[in-house]
């Protein structure tokens, strides 16, 4: 029998512009970079070929140029400095309206965003960028309604993130929407990055934290993670950390952008997502394994949480033992 040809890869291009930040331009080249786990196949590109002059001291030797944007299914577009000095040329412009009328989903990071406000693409539709620009973009472009106090923002075909680290946050939310949590929770393991920051999180926080204070939530974190099978309080994780309830909550929503309960439920959401893709367990089992009880709540939340149903979520991910 003829043995079935596999999936295309996903198209990834990264355009980079004059002034590109170093960082921004690493994160999508590093996390979809090509190997058997990640079915990508990236290209990094300018408005032409050759060396485009970055920021902070770096330049880029790019091989193709802005046909690339016609050959991908994702355009990344790193941040640069000065965004709000010079639009970028109409022939970048152009370039990116045609990837985005071809089908293409659009990806700020950072700065890159002012690229695709230049667009007309975010004309009334939410929008962030690095904390620093936001109230340049919004008067630069008003038609676009940025959001300075979240990580992230994905308007189905055109998504925005904040600084360079948000870029990394932004990258594992397509993972997680293209191969899964699973895929996405081995790159941030690759990465060495949180597995998962609420695109509504804040993107700085106005005062230090103590930074023992922050070690602690991370271990009651870590120590959850470890009992999503258990019953899980605000009393408990409050306890574990050493401080009082109250205290608690408004630090864990300032250092995650949910409220402690909220995040256990997306981490046991999350868990079953794992073994939906990896396992046959019954949908019973596995809400009993993460903590939800019974195949009806986890069918309840995740129709809530994903807009999906466990079954659904399985016949798209599944990958067996």
């Amino acid at each position: 029998m003829p043995v079935p040809a596999s999936p295309r890869p996903h198209r990834v291009a990264v355009l980079v512009l004059e002034g590109a930040k170093p960082l921004d331009v690493g994160i999508p080249a590093q996390v979809f970079t090509k190997r058997a786990s990640m079915p990508y196949e990236v290209r990094v590109c300018g408005a032409a070929p050759g060396l485009v002059t970055g920021g902070d001291g770096l330049s880029y030797a790019v091989a193709h140029g802005l046909e690339a944007l016609e050959w991908a299914d994702i355009v990344f577009v790193p941040g640069y400095r000065h965004p709000d000095r010079e639009a970028p040329p109409r022939t970048v412009v152009d370039a990116l309206i045609g990837a985005h009328t071809r089908g293409a989903r659009l990806a700020a990071i950072s700065t890159g965003a002012f690229a695709l406000a230049a667009t007309g693409l975010l004309d009334g539709r939410r929008a962030t960028t690095h904390w620093h620009y936001t109230q340049a973009l919004a008067e630069q472009y008003p038609h676009v309604r940025v959001d300075e106090n979240v990580l992230f923002v994905d308007e189905g075909t055109v998504l925005t993130s904040a600084g360079a680290a948000s870029g990394i946050d932004l990258c594992l939310h397509i993972l997680r929407g293209d191969l899964g949590v699973a895929a996405a929770n081995h790159a941030a393991r690759r990465l060495v990055a949180a597995p998962y920051r609420s695109g509504g999180q804040a993107q700085y926080v106005p005062r230090s934290v103590p930074e023992p204070l922050g070690e602690r939530f991370a271990a009651t974190r870590e120590w959850a993670l470890r009992r999503l099978g258990e019953p899980l309080t605000l009393e408990a994780l409050a306890e574990h950390a050493a401080v009082s309830p109250r205290t608690f909550s408004r630090r864990f929503v300032e250092d995650t952008g949910y409220t402690p309960m909220q995040w256990v439920m997306r981490a046991r959401v999350d868990l079953a997502r794992e073994l939906l893709e990896r396992s046959q367990l019954a949908v019973e089992q596995i809400a009993a394994d993460v903590g939800l009880g019974t195949g009806a709540n986890l069918r309840l939340h995740f129709q809530r949480i994903l807009g999906t149903t466990p079954t659904e979520y399985r016949r798209t991910f599944a990958r067996g033992e």
